[in-house]
């Protein structure tokens, strides 16, 4: 009986070990995608920032059907979820943010001049993949 017992235990323990790796695998998991989406979400505010910069009349400020000139304002260039940069051109924006939690982690973005997101320019780097 005493091997028997021993087997078990040990096969318990194995069991314990599995289970708490495939946690934190999981809860790892969703860290990632927590930050990518919350990136995401703020890309969409970025955008539409843009976008308003671009219908503004220059005499507002804007950019009178342009999206030269623009910049992601201050207060949004920079937050707990990542680091944005913008490429504004005439007709679209190249947006890039880089993740807070890790810096190899980046999505890239472009909006066109209904201040939609080019479907084709999204991106992903390291573990947002």
């Amino acid at each position: 009986m005493g091997q028997q017992q021993l087997l078990l235990i040990i096969l318990g323990v194995i069991i314990v070990g599995i289970a708490i790796a495939v946690g934190l695998s999981l809860f790892s998991a969703q860290s990632i995608q927590s930050n990518k989406d919350a990136i995401i979400n703020d890309l969409n505010n970025i955008a539409a920032q843009a976008y308003q910069y671009r219908i503004r009349p220059s005499s507002m400020a804007g950019g009178n059907g342009s999206y030269v000139g623009f910049n992601i304002p201050q207060k949004m260039a920079t937050n707990a979820n990542a680091a944005y940069t913008c490429a504004p051109a005439s007709n679209t924006v190249t947006f890039t943010a880089t993740s807070a939690n890790n810096a190899a982690d980046k999505v890239y973005a472009a909006i066109d001049t209904d201040g939609k997101f080019v479907q084709t320019a999204w991106s992903y780097t390291a573990e947002f993949q």
